[in-house]
């Protein structure tokens, strides 16, 4: 396996393991993106990889991006100035997500291992796997309304397949924090287990996964998912589009100053 600078990458038996390792909120950019989906593809290079889990150390599962990160911003700023590459244009983001399309074009099972917090960004991480294993203590939120912003990380797709439009919808406009056991019913998580539990709990799913023919199963998510990336790739577009368009606005300012100082944002619609 090879060596990776944020996550660990272990094989056991037919399973990889990808971990994150940015506690204690797992915050991504694109580089953290771009390594989760090299370790994926590099799982669909081994032939002995039949299933994979997703999973994260800290607190939080993945708090999605850090806006109020001055580093982050002064490399949007320089990436904005880039000539030449017309995504570069576009900035960081744009590029992070052609990263996560990546991810969405792997070819084996993934099953999340969801132990916490998965924020906006991070969210759409869990959502691009085919399972999550939650817990009581998780949250789950598609936070980006409260921050005077648009969904991203193919949401807008993703998230209405997994718990129906107007879930997606309440979720979307709320901003709200949906717990582990809300996530269960909904089905937004396919098991919910005591905290501790939820990275073995995933392993065991995805080993049982593994049990089964693996020609038969790339087959069978080849057919399950056909189309999906492209799907993602598209809306990924339209929400770069409209979060390019937000970002400069006053409102956007005003729900990253208040997520970071935890009050109520004073928006004002422009």
């Amino acid at each position: 396996m090879s060596t990776y600078k944020d996550i660990g990458v272990e094989k056991v038996g037919h399973v990889g393991n990808i971990e994150i390792r940015r506690p204690p909120l797992n915050f991504f950019d694109i580089s953290l993106i771009n390594q989760i989906a090299d370790a994926l593809e590099e799982f669909d290079r081994d032939i002995e990889i039949r299933a994979s889990v997703l999973s994260a150390q800290g607190k939080a599962f993945c708090a999605g991006a850090n806006f109020g990160d001055p580093a982050r911003q002064e490399q949007e700023a320089r990436e904005a100035n880039k000539k030449g590459d017309p995504a570069d244009s576009l900035g960081p983001i744009n590029h992070l997500y052609i990263q996560a399309v990546r991810i969405f074009r792997a070819k084996k099972p993934i099953v999340a291992a969801v132990q916490g917090a998965a924020i906006g960004g991070g969210l759409g991480l869990a959502v691009s796997a085919d399972f999550r294993v939650t817990c009581p203590e998780a949250r789950f939120s598609a936070n980006f309304t409260k921050l005077g912003f648009h969904p991203g990380f193919g949401l807008t797709v993703t998230l209405p397949e997994l718990i129906g439009k107007n879930n997606a919808e309440l979720m979307f406009y709320t901003s709200r924090r949906v717990t582990g056991e809300e996530a269960y019913k909904w089905g937004l998580a396919n098991e919910l287990v005591p905290q501790d539990q939820v990275k073995p709990a995933a392993m065991k799913l995805a080993g049982e996964i593994a049990e089964c023919s693996p020609l038969g199963l790339l087959s069978t998510r080849a057919t399950m998912r056909a189309g999906l990336a492209d799907r993602v790739m598209a809306a990924t577009n339209h929400e770069l589009a409209e979060q390019t368009r937000l970002r400069a606005t006053e409102d956007f300012k005003e729900g990253v100053k208040a997520t970071e100082e935890r009050r109520v944002a004073n928006f004002k619609g422009r």
